[in-house]
Protein backbone atom coordinates (compact mmCIF):
# COMPACT_ATOMS: atom_id res chain seq x y z
CA UNK A 1 0.00 0.00 0.00
CA UNK A 2 2.86 2.35 0.85
CA UNK A 3 4.43 1.71 -2.57
CA UNK A 4 1.15 2.42 -4.34
CA UNK A 5 0.75 5.72 -2.49
CA UNK A 6 4.35 6.61 -3.27
CA UNK A 7 3.85 5.94 -7.00
CA UNK A 8 0.72 8.09 -6.97
CA UNK A 9 2.51 10.78 -4.92
CA UNK A 10 -0.18 10.47 -2.24
CA UNK A 11 2.11 9.86 0.73
CA UNK A 12 2.22 13.50 1.76
CA UNK A 13 -1.48 13.88 1.10
CA UNK A 14 -2.27 10.88 3.33
CA UNK A 15 -0.11 12.37 6.08
CA UNK A 16 -1.82 15.76 5.84
CA UNK A 17 -5.26 14.16 5.64
CA UNK A 18 -4.68 12.09 8.79
CA UNK A 19 -3.73 15.23 10.73
CA UNK A 20 -6.60 17.38 9.45
CA UNK A 21 -8.89 18.68 12.19
CA UNK A 22 -12.48 17.48 12.30
CA UNK A 23 -13.95 20.52 14.07
CA UNK A 24 -16.11 22.22 13.00
CA UNK A 25 -16.88 21.21 9.39
CA UNK A 26 -16.70 17.41 9.61
CA UNK A 27 -18.22 17.34 13.09
CA UNK A 28 -21.16 19.46 11.93
CA UNK A 29 -21.79 17.02 9.08
CA UNK A 30 -21.64 14.14 11.57
CA UNK A 31 -24.17 15.84 13.86
CA UNK A 32 -26.50 16.71 10.99
CA UNK A 33 -26.64 13.19 9.55
CA UNK A 34 -26.94 11.61 13.00
CA UNK A 35 -29.83 13.83 14.09
CA UNK A 36 -31.40 13.49 10.66
CA UNK A 37 -31.64 9.75 11.29
CA UNK A 38 -33.14 10.50 14.70
CA UNK A 39 -35.90 12.53 13.05
CA UNK A 40 -36.62 9.57 10.75
CA UNK A 41 -37.43 7.49 13.83
CA UNK A 42 -41.20 6.89 14.26
CA UNK A 43 -42.59 9.16 16.95
CA UNK A 44 -39.46 11.30 17.29
CA UNK A 45 -41.22 14.46 16.08
CA UNK A 46 -44.05 13.92 18.55
CA UNK A 47 -41.51 13.45 21.35
CA UNK A 48 -39.78 16.71 20.37
CA UNK A 49 -43.09 18.56 20.79
CA UNK A 50 -44.18 16.77 23.95
CA UNK A 51 -40.81 16.57 25.73
CA UNK A 52 -37.96 18.66 24.26
CA UNK A 53 -35.62 17.47 27.04
CA UNK A 54 -36.09 13.81 26.07
CA UNK A 55 -35.61 14.72 22.40
CA UNK A 56 -32.40 16.62 23.20
CA UNK A 57 -31.04 13.70 25.25
CA UNK A 58 -31.72 11.34 22.34
CA UNK A 59 -29.95 13.72 19.97
CA UNK A 60 -26.92 13.86 22.27
CA UNK A 61 -26.84 10.06 22.36
CA UNK A 62 -26.95 9.97 18.56
CA UNK A 63 -24.02 12.39 18.41
CA UNK A 64 -21.93 11.26 21.38
CA UNK A 65 -23.16 7.76 22.24
CA UNK A 66 -19.92 6.17 21.06
CA UNK A 67 -17.84 8.38 23.35
CA UNK A 68 -20.11 7.66 26.32
CA UNK A 69 -20.01 3.89 25.85
CA UNK A 70 -16.25 3.84 25.23
CA UNK A 71 -15.61 5.95 28.35
CA UNK A 72 -17.67 3.53 30.44
CA UNK A 73 -15.72 0.56 29.06
CA UNK A 74 -12.38 2.25 29.80
CA UNK A 75 -13.38 3.22 33.35
CA UNK A 76 -13.94 6.94 32.73
CA UNK A 77 -16.99 9.02 33.55
CA UNK A 78 -19.76 8.72 30.92
CA UNK A 79 -20.15 12.50 31.20
CA UNK A 80 -16.51 13.14 30.35
CA UNK A 81 -17.17 14.24 26.76
CA UNK A 82 -19.72 16.83 27.90
CA UNK A 83 -16.84 19.01 29.08
CA UNK A 84 -16.34 20.08 25.46
CA UNK A 85 -18.82 22.93 25.43
CA UNK A 86 -18.32 23.91 21.79
CA UNK A 87 -19.24 20.41 20.58
CA UNK A 88 -22.30 20.19 22.82
CA UNK A 89 -23.52 23.64 21.77
CA UNK A 90 -22.94 22.88 18.10
CA UNK A 91 -24.81 19.57 18.28
CA UNK A 92 -27.62 21.26 20.23
CA UNK A 93 -27.92 23.96 17.57
CA UNK A 94 -28.16 21.31 14.85
CA UNK A 95 -30.83 19.46 16.87
CA UNK A 96 -32.87 22.65 17.30
CA UNK A 97 -32.67 23.57 13.60
CA UNK A 98 -33.65 20.09 12.41
CA UNK A 99 -36.64 19.78 14.73
CA UNK A 100 -37.82 23.36 15.25
CA UNK A 101 -36.72 25.48 12.27
CA UNK A 102 -39.74 27.34 10.82
CA UNK A 103 -41.31 25.58 7.83
CA UNK A 104 -38.80 22.76 8.29
CA UNK A 105 -36.44 24.72 6.04
CA UNK A 106 -33.20 23.43 7.54
CA UNK A 107 -34.43 19.84 7.51
CA UNK A 108 -35.51 20.11 3.87
CA UNK A 109 -32.12 21.52 2.89
CA UNK A 110 -30.02 18.83 4.59
CA UNK A 111 -32.40 16.04 3.52
CA UNK A 112 -32.09 17.10 -0.15
CA UNK A 113 -30.29 14.12 -1.68
CA UNK A 114 -27.25 15.87 -3.24
CA UNK A 115 -26.61 17.74 0.01
CA UNK A 116 -27.22 14.62 2.06
CA UNK A 117 -24.70 12.63 0.01
CA UNK A 118 -21.99 15.19 0.76
CA UNK A 119 -22.85 15.13 4.46
CA UNK A 120 -22.84 11.32 4.52
CA UNK A 121 -19.34 11.28 2.98
CA UNK A 122 -18.08 13.77 5.57
CA UNK A 123 -19.61 11.70 8.36
CA UNK A 124 -17.62 8.66 7.26
CA UNK A 125 -14.42 10.70 7.57
CA UNK A 126 -15.27 11.26 11.23
CA UNK A 127 -16.21 7.60 11.73
CA UNK A 128 -12.83 6.40 10.47
CA UNK A 129 -11.00 8.89 12.64
CA UNK A 130 -13.01 7.78 15.69
CA UNK A 131 -12.15 4.12 15.07
CA UNK A 132 -8.44 4.94 14.80
CA UNK A 133 -8.57 7.13 17.92
CA UNK A 134 -10.42 4.45 19.89
CA UNK A 135 -7.83 1.79 19.03
CA UNK A 136 -4.99 4.20 19.83
CA UNK A 137 -6.53 5.12 23.19
CA UNK A 138 -7.06 1.47 24.15
CA UNK A 139 -3.50 0.66 23.04
CA UNK A 140 -2.10 3.14 25.56
CA UNK A 141 -4.28 1.80 28.37
CA UNK A 142 -3.82 -1.91 27.51
CA UNK A 143 -0.64 -2.24 25.48
CA UNK A 144 -1.12 -5.93 24.65
CA UNK A 145 -4.91 -6.04 25.00
CA UNK A 146 -5.64 -6.65 21.35
CA UNK A 147 -9.26 -7.66 21.93
CA UNK A 148 -9.79 -4.54 24.01
CA UNK A 149 -8.38 -2.40 21.19
CA UNK A 150 -10.78 -4.00 18.71
CA UNK A 151 -13.77 -3.60 21.03
CA UNK A 152 -13.07 0.06 21.84
CA UNK A 153 -12.45 0.93 18.18
CA UNK A 154 -15.62 -0.94 17.22
CA UNK A 155 -17.65 0.95 19.84
CA UNK A 156 -16.21 4.29 18.76
CA UNK A 157 -17.12 3.66 15.14
CA UNK A 158 -20.58 2.18 15.67
CA UNK A 159 -22.00 5.29 17.29
CA UNK A 160 -25.40 5.09 18.93
CA UNK A 161 -26.25 1.80 17.18
CA UNK A 162 -24.98 -0.39 20.04
CA UNK A 163 -27.11 1.46 22.61
CA UNK A 164 -30.08 2.08 20.33
CA UNK A 165 -32.45 0.14 22.60
CA UNK A 166 -31.57 2.41 25.52
CA UNK A 167 -32.09 5.48 23.32
CA UNK A 168 -35.48 4.14 22.28
CA UNK A 169 -36.54 3.86 25.91
CA UNK A 170 -36.00 7.61 26.29
CA UNK A 171 -38.63 8.04 23.58
CA UNK A 172 -40.96 5.48 25.13
CA UNK A 173 -40.30 2.89 22.43
CA UNK A 174 -39.20 -0.73 22.76
CA UNK A 175 -38.01 -2.44 19.57
CA UNK A 176 -35.65 -5.30 20.48
CA UNK A 177 -35.56 -6.48 16.86
CA UNK A 178 -33.34 -3.46 16.07
CA UNK A 179 -30.55 -4.77 18.31
CA UNK A 180 -27.33 -4.17 16.34
CA UNK A 181 -25.56 -7.16 17.90
CA UNK A 182 -28.20 -9.49 16.47
CA UNK A 183 -28.63 -7.74 13.13
CA UNK A 184 -25.52 -5.74 12.28
CA UNK A 185 -25.88 -3.04 9.63
CA UNK A 186 -23.12 -2.15 7.18
CA UNK A 187 -21.66 0.76 9.25
CA UNK A 188 -21.50 -1.46 12.33
CA UNK A 189 -19.83 -4.32 10.46
CA UNK A 190 -17.41 -1.94 8.77
CA UNK A 191 -16.53 -0.42 12.15
CA UNK A 192 -15.67 -3.89 13.45
CA UNK A 193 -13.49 -4.74 10.44
CA UNK A 194 -11.89 -1.31 10.59
CA UNK A 195 -11.12 -1.75 14.30
CA UNK A 196 -9.39 -5.05 13.49
CA UNK A 197 -7.28 -3.40 10.78
CA UNK A 198 -6.28 -0.48 12.98
CA UNK A 199 -5.45 -2.87 15.82
CA UNK A 200 -3.17 -4.85 13.52
CA UNK A 201 -1.53 -1.61 12.41
CA UNK A 202 -1.15 -0.30 15.96
CA UNK A 203 0.46 -3.61 16.97
CA UNK A 204 2.86 -3.43 13.99
CA UNK A 205 1.42 -6.60 12.47
CA UNK A 206 0.13 -4.72 9.44
CA UNK A 207 3.06 -3.14 7.53
CA UNK A 208 1.19 0.07 6.70
CA UNK A 209 1.43 3.56 8.16
CA UNK A 210 -1.57 4.82 10.10
CA UNK A 211 -2.00 7.78 7.76
CA UNK A 212 -2.19 5.49 4.72
CA UNK A 213 -4.69 3.19 6.43
CA UNK A 214 -6.84 6.15 7.47
CA UNK A 215 -6.91 7.47 3.90
CA UNK A 216 -7.73 4.13 2.26
CA UNK A 217 -10.37 3.11 4.81
CA UNK A 218 -11.98 6.56 4.65
CA UNK A 219 -12.21 6.36 0.86
CA UNK A 220 -13.78 2.90 1.11
CA UNK A 221 -16.32 3.95 3.75
CA UNK A 222 -17.27 7.25 2.13
CA UNK A 223 -17.63 5.77 -1.36
CA UNK A 224 -19.62 2.75 -0.22
CA UNK A 225 -21.97 4.73 2.03
CA UNK A 226 -22.60 7.41 -0.60
CA UNK A 227 -23.45 4.78 -3.23
CA UNK A 228 -25.73 2.93 -0.81
CA UNK A 229 -27.50 6.15 0.19
CA UNK A 230 -27.93 7.26 -3.43
CA UNK A 231 -29.37 3.87 -4.41
CA UNK A 232 -31.44 3.53 -1.21
CA UNK A 233 -29.72 0.18 -0.83
CA UNK A 234 -29.75 -1.84 2.37
CA UNK A 235 -27.18 -4.40 1.23
CA UNK A 236 -23.56 -4.75 2.21
CA UNK A 237 -20.41 -5.34 0.16
CA UNK A 238 -19.44 -7.93 2.78
CA UNK A 239 -22.58 -10.04 2.32
CA UNK A 240 -21.24 -12.61 -0.15
CA UNK A 241 -18.01 -13.27 1.76
CA UNK A 242 -19.85 -13.37 5.10
CA UNK A 243 -22.48 -15.73 3.74
CA UNK A 244 -19.94 -18.28 2.50
CA UNK A 245 -17.74 -17.94 5.56
CA UNK A 246 -20.61 -18.45 8.00
CA UNK A 247 -21.88 -21.35 5.90
CA UNK A 248 -18.49 -23.10 5.99
CA UNK A 249 -17.62 -22.38 9.64
CA UNK A 250 -20.99 -22.32 11.40
CA UNK A 251 -23.38 -24.13 9.07
CA UNK A 252 -25.47 -21.03 8.47
CA UNK A 253 -27.76 -21.08 5.41
CA UNK A 254 -26.44 -19.27 2.36
CA UNK A 255 -28.06 -15.82 2.01
CA UNK A 256 -29.77 -14.56 -1.09
CA UNK A 257 -29.85 -11.18 -2.78
CA UNK A 258 -33.09 -10.00 -1.20
CA UNK A 259 -31.29 -7.50 1.00
CA UNK A 260 -30.74 -5.18 -1.96
CA UNK A 261 -34.46 -4.80 -2.65
CA UNK A 262 -35.67 -1.43 -1.46
CA UNK A 263 -39.32 -2.43 -1.86
CA UNK A 264 -40.12 -5.95 -0.60
CA UNK A 265 -42.65 -8.02 -2.55
CA UNK A 266 -46.28 -8.16 -1.52
CA UNK A 267 -46.92 -10.45 1.40
CA UNK A 268 -43.34 -10.25 2.63
CA UNK A 269 -42.41 -9.21 6.11
CA UNK A 270 -42.60 -5.42 6.57
CA UNK A 271 -38.92 -5.11 7.42
CA UNK A 272 -35.78 -7.15 6.92
CA UNK A 273 -33.38 -7.68 9.82
CA UNK A 274 -30.54 -6.90 7.40
CA UNK A 275 -31.63 -3.27 7.25
CA UNK A 276 -30.16 -0.83 9.69
CA UNK A 277 -32.27 0.97 12.25
CA UNK A 278 -32.09 4.36 10.56
CA UNK A 279 -32.89 2.84 7.14
CA UNK A 280 -36.01 1.15 8.51
CA UNK A 281 -37.08 4.40 10.13
CA UNK A 282 -36.54 6.37 6.91
CA UNK A 283 -38.70 3.89 5.02
CA UNK A 284 -41.48 4.19 7.60
CA UNK A 285 -41.31 7.98 7.39
CA UNK A 286 -41.63 7.92 3.58
CA UNK A 287 -44.62 5.57 3.73
CA UNK A 288 -46.31 7.88 6.26
CA UNK A 289 -45.79 10.88 3.95
CA UNK A 290 -47.26 9.00 0.97
CA UNK A 291 -50.37 8.08 2.98
CA UNK A 292 -50.82 11.69 4.04
CA UNK A 293 -50.72 12.79 0.39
Amino acid sequence: MENVLAVLNLGDFAQAFSKMGMFPVFDVAYYIVSILYLKYEPGSVEVSRRSPVASWLCAMLYCFGSYILADIMLGSSPLDYFQYNSHILLASAVWYLIFYCPLNLFYKCVAFLPVKLVLVALKEVVRTRKIAAGVHHAHHAYHHGYFIMVIVGYVKGSGVALISNFEQLLRGVWRPETNEILNMSFPTKASLYGAILFTLQESHWLPVSKSALILVFTLFMATTKVVMTARHSHGSPFSLVESWTCHLLFGSPLGGGEEDNHHPPAGAAPSSPLKSKEELSEGARKRKVKKAE
